[in-house]
């Protein structure tokens, strides 16, 4: 595939970005690998046909904004007296899809930009089948920030690991508990290049600098007895 070809098509860099004609979801704060938290309490797994992984990228400006959708494989929550203390999801990344109405090209398809984003020049689902998120805190929010997800009342902090490397990531989250069921759902960007993912990301290339490197991912996890 010719590189111009693939410029519209390798903005997405990972699970979104939001374009800049809309407020964008607040940056995570990203660091090290951190511990993780200790389980404990009532153990619930995550349902998976109810939980989802939601991305969104584009290019700089809010050009040839793409979406789409990523299945979550396995997981479970933690809760003790009330709260979330511990959990983590597992993210199959064979199960990426590119909703269709975000490409409007004629001369662009979704599957072709979803065996792009398999490949070792994003994710290289064949050596990294999955991605992981660890809950490493959960601290109560007190306020949220304006372009946090609806009703956010926590503040999450966790391993996420993305082709192979981890960095922990921190955002404001809902996280809801009641007696038979928790569920997190969060909505926040981050770089792409943190984790390694750089494809497209040359300054040096005029062709490439027009791609963003931010992401939006928006999470909704629910586990349940």
């Amino acid at each position: 595939m010719k590189k111009l070809s693939v410029i519209a098509l390798v903005g997405v860099g990972l699970l979104a970005a939001s374009c800049n004609k809309e407020k964008s979801a607040e940056n995570a704060t990203t660091a090290q690998e951190q511990t993780v938290a200790e389980s404990k309490g009532e153990v619930l797994p995550v349902d998976t046909a109810a939980s989802v992984v939601n991305w969104k990228a584009f290019h700089k400006g809010g050009m040839a904004p793409r979406w789409g959708t990523l299945m979550v494989k396995s997981g479970d929550l933690s809760v003790e007296n009330g709260n979330v203390a511990a959990g983590n999801f597992v993210i199959d990344m064979n199960s990426l899809k590119v909703d269709p109405a975000s490409v409007t090209e004629k001369d662009k398809k979704p599957e072709d930009l979803e065996k792009h984003l398999k490949t070792p020049d994003f994710f290289d689902t064949a050596k990294n089948p999955t991605s992981e998120f660890k809950i490493t805190s959960v601290t109560d929010l007190k306020n949220a920030p304006a372009d946090a997800v609806a009703g956010a009342n926590k503040t999450v902090s966790g391993n996420l690991t993305l082709s192979g490397k981890t960095m922990n990531v921190t955002f404001p989250a809902k996280v809801d508990v009641t007696e038979t069921s928790a569920s997190i759902q969060a909505k926040f960007t981050v770089n792409r290049a943190d984790w390694g993912i750089k494809f497209g990301t040359s300054e040096a290339d005029p062709a490439e600098w027009m791609i963003s490197k931010d992401i939006e991912i928006a999470v909704d996890v629910k586990a349940k007895k």
